[in-house]
């Protein structure tokens, strides 16, 4: 949902914010993702890792990990004059995914982020955006040795509804992430305005 508000320092000139989910298994980047994108210094709500959540959280693939957000990672980034977005990253462990339905109300859309070595960790973010209608894409972070994948091969794999995005990027580059980001806001534009023509004809 996007809060307009006025700027009283220069006029009476509208900006718009929208909000933003960064969402996706355990251990994908999304809490690098927000820090590499945002413009303000991101809260961060991360733990270490202890042995008492070794049974309850997989850290195969990612044995390197060492702290996990156990509420939410929060970000800003400016796209153009007038247009910022405010990033909301989920929590990836199973245990905590109870806070995303608070997370998730008023968001425009959603970046489900994607790793191909475990890939099947995102499945729980896919069905959760389309069983609510939330407009997402699928960034496929490509960490090293994660093998060589085409966008068209990840949407195969699962089995996303036509048209919805899958594009490639490196969660540590702002650039890169920032691109993500501009994909969500098109498509996610496009989907609203798709679904206002509906209902009004």
């Amino acid at each position: 949902m996007a809060s307009e508000h006025s700027d009283t320092t220069d006029g009476d000139t509208g900006a718009l914010a929208l909000k933003i989910l960064v969402a996706g298994g355990f251990g994908v980047g999304k809490t690098t993702l927000v820090g590499a994108v945002s413009e303000i210094k991101p809260l961060r709500t991360e733990e270490l890792l202890s042995e008492a959540g070794q049974s309850v959280d997989d850290t195969g693939g990612v044995d390197q990990k060492v702290t996990t957000t156990v509420a939410m990672d929060f970000g800003r980034i400016t796209i153009r004059s007038g247009l910022s977005l405010y990033l909301f990253g989920t929590p990836g462990q199973d245990r905590f995914w109870f806070l995303w339905d608070e997370l998730a109300q008023g968001a425009l859309g959603a970046v489900v982020l994607a790793d191909t070595r475990r890939l099947q960790d995102c499945f729980p973010a896919v069905d959760f955006f389309e069983h609510r209608h939330i407009p997402f894409v699928v960034a496929v972070n490509c960490f090293s040795g994660s093998g060589a994948y085409g966008t068209d091969d990840v949407s195969r794999a699962l089995d996303l509804d036509q048209g919805t995005p899958v594009v490639l990027c490196d969660a540590r580059d702002r650039a890169s992430g920032k691109e993500v980001l501009i994909s969500l806001v098109e498509y996610a534009g496009r989907m609203h305005t798709a679904r206002l023509l509906d209902s009004v004809s």
